[in-house]
């Protein structure tokens, strides 16, 4: 039996996301220490890094959204609420939340 084809492209792992302590995040010019950055090579590295790293964090909460709003309007719950509903809550219009209920289907449908 032949093994399956493996990629050889190397995945870009995400920086991990560092919570600021309060007192920096409440000062508007400060932002993951970047602005302190002298070194272009050094700012565009660690930029890059949070870049990938935000669309990471932002494109596996747009997945629990869409699960959740599946889950809210699975027609099996007695509490379950309608996709105007959902977008309301969520600040979606009623059509984008009906496409992340289907989403959310299709992500709940899949194994594992």
């Amino acid at each position: 039996m032949a093994e399956p084809e493996r990629t050889t492209e190397r995945r870009l792992r995400p920086a991990p996301l560092l919570f600021e302590p309060s007192e920096a995040a409440a000062d508007p010019e400060h932002f993951f220490d970047l602005e302190s950055m002298e070194d272009p090579h050094e700012l565009l590295a660690r930029s890059t890094e949070l870049t990938l790293a935000f669309r990471a964090a932002s494109d596996r909460a747009v997945e629990y959204q869409a699960m959740a709003a599946a889950q809210l309007a699975d027609p099996r719950r007695f509490d379950r609420l309608t996709p105007g509903d959902i977008g309301a809550r969520a600040g979606w219009t009623e059509d984008y939340a009906r496409k992340m209920i289907e989403f959310g289907r299709e992500l709940l449908a899949q194994p594992g």
